[in-house]
């Protein structure tokens, strides 16, 4: 049987995941004996945080655990508490935070100073969403769950900001219930453009192929969602994380591919599954063509 993989134009890293990893990185060749810490993982991707460790970087939890030393903040940002913390300390910081979470975050402080109730669109638990939520909780109201909406009686105006992985969809459906419960919403779509493109590709991608394969880290929000938006439209979508897991795709009856990752996943790994792919359709005397989407 002849197979045809299909990849995602848009498959990988984003600009901010990019530009974070190139500061790392040079931070990381520049050491000398010096610590090197990020807080928390500075992507949602094993294998970048894993050989980051290999140079020396060393990952941590907990504001206490770095007294000294260069810090490195992740893409998601920290909170304003952990921030507080660490510049009364002897350190040097470089700031990873994605440029388009800096802008999420301004957008909700405006909004708080100007007495919007704020909805955010996201997961509560997520590192952004922790980071926006710490700068404004003492300034105004925040929900983050649909089902509140409309709970609160003392204000008559409500904000609209999304974490910036969120689905326009799912953006959409807020401010429609928003707008049915408040006298005025004021809307910022926050939701990065990069996440967009790669949300309508993998939509599209799954459309036309007989099973997609979507490569990113498990806890990876961005990830999770192309898994989501796939689902919807294609019954066998494979979440993968690590190019092993490609030997226990069941893959024999699909004749096209599709293939997409994550914001947070590394080119070479897309390469190396979409290697381990082709390898196994030609050990099964098959012929395999890879295409890039149009």
């Amino acid at each position: 049987m002849k197979k045809k993989i299909v990849v995602a134009r848009n498959a990988g890293f984003c600009f901010g995941v990019k530009r974070a990893i190139r500061l790392a990185f040079e931070t990381a060749e520049k050491r000398g004996e010096e610590e090197i810490f990020t807080l928390g993982q500075i992507i949602h991707n094993p294998q970048v945080v894993e050989q980051l460790k290999e140079m020396g970087v060393r990952m941590v939890c907990d504001v206490d655990e770095v007294r000294c030393g260069t810090l490195i903040i992740r893409t998601h940002g920290i909170t304003k508490g952990e921030m507080d913390a660490l510049s009364e300390r002897d350190l040097k910081i470089v700031d990873a935070t994605c440029p388009f979470v800096k802008k999420a975050k301004e957008h909700a402080l405006t909004l708080a100073r100007e007495g919007y109730v704020l909805l955010i669109v996201g997961d509560r638990e997520h590192p952004e969403v922790k980071s926006i939520i710490s700068y404004v909780e003492d300034l105004t109201e925040v929900i983050t769950e649909f089902d509140r909406i409309g709970s609160t009686k003392r204000k008559r105006k409500a904000g609209v900001i999304a974490q910036t992985t969120q689905s326009q969809e799912t953006l959409e459906k807020w401010v429609k219930k928003a707008l049915s419960h408040f006298q005025e919403v004021r809307v910022y779509n926050t939701i990065c453009s990069a996440t967009s493109v790669r949300q309508r590709e993998t939509v599209d991608l799954a459309r036309r192929s007989d099973a997609v394969v979507i490569i990113g880290g498990r806890n990876s929000a961005n990830t999770r969602r192309l898994v989501e938006l796939a689902s919807r439209e294609n019954g066998r979508v494979y979440h993968i994380e690590r190019v092993e897991e490609v030997d226990s795709l069941d893959l024999s009856e699909a004749e096209t591919i599709g293939v997409s990752a994550g914001a947070s996943t590394p080119d070479w790994l897309i390469e190396e599954v979409i290697r381990k792919i082709r390898d196994s359709v030609e050990k099964g005397r098959g012929e395999v063509v890879v295409d890039t989407m149009r």
